[in-house]
């Protein structure tokens, strides 16, 4: 028995050691909102996320209100993409990224006061015509009316075997602000990319130049 218990401890601290080291962490992150005035609960995922009474239409058990703002998206004469409105993790990322939704609007509260503004590196506003494109399918038909893209079915993401840009870094086949950014912070990794984009690693994960 004593020989038994030894063993799950020493497996259970290989198991957070071990898992923790590659995971995200979003305590002390640029995500952390546990210390901030406006969040009073004090805890840090109840601003995005909630276990009860959660938007049945955004999910993950989303908790944040939704921007309604109309965007002035990315073009220029050679994009082969559709590019849309934002839509899906984007549009959620854009409610507070966006300005127009007040920080705390989460759960129950309508009328927060704390907006990022403009004096702010986080914002983006309602203007994102040179900001990369997000919301757009990214399959194997663009990468090859582009020529210049990777095809995400084929391209893996990391070492081989480890998934291909498609399965890892797309959602529902598009690309979206979570394909470059971690929002719960992978560790090591500067403005919670997914990726070090060091000598444009990151950018040229799916663009082939």
């Amino acid at each position: 028995m004593k020989l038994f218990k030894l063993f799950l401890v020493l497996s259970l601290v290989v198991f957070f050691t071990s898992s923790n080291s590659g995971l995200a962490v979003i305590t002390g992150s640029a995500h952390d909102f546990s210390g901030q005035s406006w969040n009073t609960s004090g805890e840090i995922c109840l601003p995005c996320h909630t276990p009860h009474n959660a938007s049945a239409t955004n999910k993950p058990l989303w908790n944040h209100a939704v921007t309604t703002a109309s965007f002035t998206v990315y073009t220029n004469g050679t994009i082969q993409a559709t590019i849309g409105q934002p839509d899906g993790s984007s549009k959620l990322c854009l409610s507070c990224h966006d300005g127009t939704v007040a920080l705390e609007n989460f759960g129950s509260t309508t009328t927060g006061t704390h907006f990022l503004t403009s004096a702010d590196p986080e914002f983006l506003g309602t203007d994102l015509s040179n900001d990369h494109p997000v919301s757009f399918t990214y399959n194997t038909a663009l990468s090859t009316s582009d020529g210049e893209l990777y095809d995400p079915a084929v391209k893996e993401v990391g070492a081989a075997g480890s998934g291909t840009i498609q399965n890892r870094w797309l959602e529902s086949d598009k690309m979206q602000c979570s394909s470059c950014h971690d929002v719960h912070n992978t560790p090591g990794i500067a403005k919670m990319l997914r990726k070090s984009n060091a000598a444009s690693a990151l950018c040229l994960t799916c663009h082939n130049k």
